[in-house]
């Protein structure tokens, strides 16, 4: 595989349209806007020296608003625009020096496109839709069959095989595209807006569709998206796009954190903080802490000096053991109950990369705060209602 796993790179990517392209790139070269080269040459300079790189198994989004170049972007990543200028490596090979039959080739088994608008075909039905990619390879009726009826399974439409696709709400319609997608096990997706014309519920369960699908299949995908809570919620990077260029490639938390400049802070202040950020993000170090073996009498004084009304109870290596509140640890101190019977060790706990989002319901009904810990049961820190309440705002 490619260095640093990665299967795509693109390299200074320029993409217009009209005849005087050669004085738009001069123009582009000496600091002209591209509504001052339209204005003077006629040309639309749709992608402007844009450059990222995608590594295999990752959701790369890219996001901005209409007419800001990312729809062309990624019909450049199969030549159905063959670009201007600039490079596209795919696995180190560079496609625009690919001959007739290897560009075939390539959109048949390497690459797929999942669109806006389902482009499906109205007069066949969903299994032999989702078939197609099979049968334009000469596969027979059969063998096609069976596995398109494996990835329409696997897109939840199962039952729905024979039914005519015009018979299909938007969220099934598209059910089906993705399946045609997937029917060549292509090693890349690429998905323009494929979820814009569908209503909010449906479009979160399409979200957590591919989402599912990406955890069993691994797939790379190259997302296309002007919604930004779409594009941090799926995204492991996110590039934003302005006038034909990329302004900032980063992760969603490193972009909120640390946004380029103030078109990408201003677009990135509506988003849902809730899905971008981690527990990570939001803990704090537990200052009121008592190991089991020590008793109630020392977790009283780390009550008291530390001027909270419970304890966290830990074991041998930090692993976590529960909660012991003031009123048991007196219980235990009176002779009432045990140690061990006083912990509460039926408390919620939480793992670093856990979104806050997920965190919301746990929080709104916890008497306690929140233990985070790791996959050994080790206490790392803990988050605190007010702190959860907090990431809303």
């Amino acid at each position: 595989m490619n260095e640093n796993n990665k299967i795509l790179k693109v390299e200074n990517l320029t993409k217009m349209f009209g005849s005087k392209k050669l004085l738009a790139r001069e123009m582009l070269k000496k600091g002209l806007s591209k509504n001052e080269v339209l204005k003077k040459t006629g040309v639309t300079v749709a992608v402007d020296n844009v450059s990222f790189e995608v590594r295999q198994g990752e959701i790369f989004v890219l996001i901005g608003l209409s007419g800001s170049g990312k729809s062309t972007v990624i019909r450049c990543l199969n030549m159905l625009q063959p670009p201007t200028s600039g490079k596209i490596y795919f696995e180190g090979d560079n496609i625009k020096n690919y001959s007739a039959k290897q560009l075939r080739e390539f959109r048949r088994n390497k690459v797929s496109m999942v669109f806006q608008n389902f482009g499906l075909m109205s007069h066949r039905d969903v299994l032999s839709n989702a078939a197609y990619g099979l049968e334009i390879k000469g596969v027979s009726k059969k063998e096609r069959e069976e596995k398109a009826m494996e990835i329409i399974s696997m897109v939840g439409l199962s039952g729905w095989e024979g039914q005519s696709v015009l018979n299909l709400s938007g969220g099934m319609r598209q059910r089906v595209g993705i399946a045609r997608a997937l029917i060549n096990n292509p090693d890349v997706l690429l998905m323009d807006e494929p979820f814009s014309a569908l209503d909010p519920l449906v479009r979160r369960e399409m979200q957590f569709e591919l989402l599912s699908i990406q955890e069993k299949l691994n797939k790379t995908i190259v997302f296309i998206t002007h919604d930004i809570d779409e594009a941090f919620k799926l995204g492991n990077n996110v590039a934003i796009m302005q006038d034909g260029k990329i302004i900032q490639t980063a992760t969603p938390e490193e972009m909120m954190s640390n946004p380029s400049n103030s078109y990408v802070k201003e677009f990135t202040n509506s988003a849902d903080k809730t899905h971008v950020y981690s527990v990570k993000n939001i803990m704090i170090t537990p200052s009121c802490l008592a190991h089991s073996r020590n008793g109630a009498k020392n977790a009283l004084k780390q009550m008291y000096d530390n001027g909270f009304s419970s304890v966290f109870v830990v074991g041998d290596k930090l692993r976590f053991v529960g909660i012991l509140t003031l009123e048991r640890a007196l219980a235990v101190r009176n002779g009432e109950l045990s140690f061990n019977d006083a912990v509460y060790t039926d408390v919620p706990t939480t793992q670093l990369e856990t979104p806050v989002s997920d965190l919301i319901p746990i929080a709104a009904k916890s008497a306690f705060p929140i233990a985070v810990v790791d996959n050994d049961n080790r206490l790392k820190g803990l988050v605190t209602k007010a702190a959860v309440l907090a990431s809303l705002s």
